[in-house]
């Protein structure tokens, strides 16, 4: 039985480890992502400090932007449509932030993965 319970508990371990953050952003909400330090971004980044690739997932009806950054300087703006998945690279330093459309609520998934050399 405590065979079990081990087993049983490391299989729900290893399920919320691999869980997506699900963000929903207003019309006039730009949310960061990651990137400002430990309490102040919106999804668990497990590669902080160091390059990883989030994977972004648009759930919603409407078309919404994501942006990256270095020290308030803007790196590169993507959209990403309706059921689009887009990998970004985020190297050491850098923020992600989502813009939501300004027509209406927008819907996201963020994961991160770690960049294999």
């Amino acid at each position: 039985m405590k065979a079990f319970n081990l087993i049983l508990f490391l299989s729900l371990i290893a399920v919320t480890s691999k869980a997506q953050t699900i963000i929903t952003l207003d019309t006039v909400q730009s949310m960061i992502m990651t990137g400002k330090g430990k309490g102040q971004d919106a999804t668990i980044n497990p590669y902080y400090g160091m390059g990883c690739i989030a994977v972004v997932k648009n759930l919603g009806e409407l078309e919404f932007s994501i942006r990256v950054q270095q020290n308030d300087s803007v790196i590169r703006t993507i959209p990403i449509l309706k059921n689009e998945v887009k990998e970004v690279p985020l190297l050491k330093g850098f923020e992600l932030y989502l813009d939501p459309n300004p027509q209406g609520k927008a819907m996201a998934s963020v994961a991160y993965k770690k960049i294999k050399l």
